[in-house]
């Protein structure tokens, strides 16, 4: 009887494993399917974490939870995903996130008011108690919205693992779409790795376009590829779905050479805090000069992403033998399309040369740093995906209050984010509050970074190297400016246009006559509105607006007004 448990219990666990993987939920939108965007498509700095319904180009169509559960997380910002509910699904271990919404449905409105209120900000990111808002499969939970960082009308939606928060790919979950299309092939490109590589007696990587005849078939190379010592190949290719203009991206990625599989990603799930490791996945220095995606199909040592099958290497092939190398990728989307494209590179000896002497060299599996009269650099471990030799230089210039620093002179991606320290020149204010270091871009635009005073100079944090550095000063407060003021009473509606000169808005604060009102806002307006809420106004009195906000460097602006 014990063992007939045992194997009964197992079967069980089977059975409930296989059905949660094969559970179907319904769709959240009403109206057709169609998508905008899918699961793991490359984005700037991520992978995207969802797939995006669109909304026929309009706000306010009825979104409905994809199966019972109950309403786990609520979080409203006027950037990011503006405003989302977060469903938990207990039956499965799923968590459902809706995104960009432009409203909630009553109760978890009122209740998120309350909230705003409570905690005096129109930014909240609570998590109400299970039992408070059940939900039904199907029940409507809000309107759809272009709320937060969405660049048009859409419903980001998102499956993911509760006990993890892994995100999964939700077209395993939800009703089939229809696609028929395979995935299309853009670019192939070839990367010697530097001092054990050549390719065409260089060491640089070679991008090619990829033409297509009039069937839309992809044509040959166009040009010939001579190889010698150890190379890696990239490729750039999209997605389509039968009846939309949009592209995706490539679920599956598979790379052959003589016909023995020497690479394959699958891009399934990935944990939140790998998303930014999209920078090794691509071809990062094309991505920053181009604006082009081409993914590499080797992989760093420092890249630990989910996506990879196991296999002898890591992808980089050696060419050592004088012969033709076949190759062939394999490019597959989630229901099964597949576009197979192949070609070859020539083993050709070459002279390798030797990597010139570096003085700095950063290793991906250490703790980095560089010291400069006046510059400070420190690259924690686990920052870096690969070594790379660092470079600094800087100029006098007498619009800022430091030298300007140019940090590497190639594109680099950390993984979190690099501490870096400017010394002040001579002619410093006493101020020292208001200062800020700057990144100068090629046509000499500034956008702020910010840090803190400390030791003589400004300390602030990076996210990638490549780019030039200053300090700066930002003495001039925010710009706030009302609209229609004599209007108000009658719209029972306040607008005020909010504006900064260069660090940017930090904190705002709406009051009448001393007690906090909620304004709101969107990341991509800069517009503030408060609508009138009787229950919380004083009845029969003048109302006094006071309207104040903070920019990112400590300047206070603050206006008054009476109606």
């Amino acid at each position: 009887m014990v063992v007939m448990n045992k194997f009964f219990s197992i079967f069980l666990f089977l059975f409930v494993s296989i059905g949660i993987s094969a559970q179907t939920y319904r769709n959240p939108v009403t109206i057709p399917v169609a998508l905008s965007g899918n699961f793991g498509e490359l984005r700037s700095n991520n992978f995207h974490s969802g797939i995006d319904f669109k909304t026929q180009q309009v706000v306010n169509k009825p979104i409905v939870s994809i199966a019972d559960g109950y309403v786990s997380r609520i979080s409203i910002s006027p950037g990011g995903y503006g405003l989302a509910l977060y469903i938990n699904h207990p039956e499965t271990g799923h968590t459902s996130v809706y995104a960009h919404l432009n409203s909630f449905s009553r109760a978890i409105a009122d209740y998120v008011i309350a909230k705003q209120y409570e905690l005096e900000s129109f930014s909240i990111d609570i998590r109400p108690q299970q039992g408070l808002f059940p939900v039904r499969a199907g029940e409507q939970i809000g309107l759809s919205g272009n709320t937060g960082s969405s660049s048009g009308p859409h419903l980001h939606f998102e499956i993911r693992d509760t006990h993890t928060q892994d995100a999964l790919d939700p077209l395993a979950f939800i009703t089939r779409i229809p696609d028929t299309q395979s995935p299309d092939l853009r670019g192939i490109a070839f990367y010697p790795k530097r001092g054990k590589g050549v390719i065409n007696d260089s060491q640089n990587p070679i991008r090619i376009t990829i033409r297509k005849d009039q069937s839309g078939k992809p044509l040959a190379l166009g040009r010939e590829i001579n190889a010698w010592g150890r190379v890696g190949v990239g490729v750039k290719a999209y997605d389509r779905m039968n009846g939309q203009s949009n592209i995706y991206g490539v679920k599956h990625v598979r790379l052959f050479v003589d016909a023995e599989k020497v690479f394959s990603s699958s891009i399934e799930r990935f944990p939140f805090d790998k998303r930014r490791m999209l920078n090794t996945f691509i071809d990062y220095e094309d991505w920053r000069q181009n604006r082009s995606l081409f993914m590499r199909s080797f992989i760093e040592p420092g890249n630990t992403l989910p996506f990879y099958q196991q296999m002898d290497g890591t992808g980089f092939i050696d060419i050592n033998e004088q012969r033709i190398y076949r190759l062939r990728y394999e490019l597959e989307d989630h229901y099964g399309n597949v576009l197979t494209y192949s070609f070859v590179i020539n083993g050709q000896p070459q002279v390798i040369e030797e990597l010139p002497l570096c003085q700095n060299v950063m290793h991906w599996n250490f703790s980095n740093a560089f010291v400069d009269y006046g510059f400070l650099l420190t690259i924690q471990r686990g920052n870096l995906y690969t070594d790379f030799c660092f470079t600094h230089s800087k100029t006098e210039n007498p619009n800022f209050l430091s030298d300007v620093h140019q940090v590497n002179h190639s594109p680099v991606p950390l993984h979190n984010q690099a501490e870096m320290w400017i010394k002040l020149n001579n002619n410093a204010p006493k101020n020292k509050s208001n200062l800020g270091i700057v990144r100068i871009a090629a046509n000499g635009n500034e956008s702020w970074i910010g840090g803190q005073y400390s030791n003589g100079g400004v300390k602030t944090t990076i996210r990638e190297l490549g780019d030039r550095y200053a300090i700066t000063t930002d003495t001039i407060p925010p710009t706030i400016t009302p609209l229609e003021p004599t209007t108000w009473a009658n719209r029972r509606q306040i607008r005020i246009r909010l504006s900064d000169n260069l660090s940017g808005i930090a904190s705002f604060r709406g009051e009448i006559n001393g007690q906090f009102v909620l304004f709101t806002h969107d990341m991509k307006s800069p517009i503030y509105t408060y609508t009138f809420d009787d229950s919380r106004l004083p009845q029969g009195k003048n109302l006094v607006l006071t309207f104040t906000a903070t920019d990112n460097a400590g300047n206070e602006a603050e206006c008054r007004w009476e109606f």
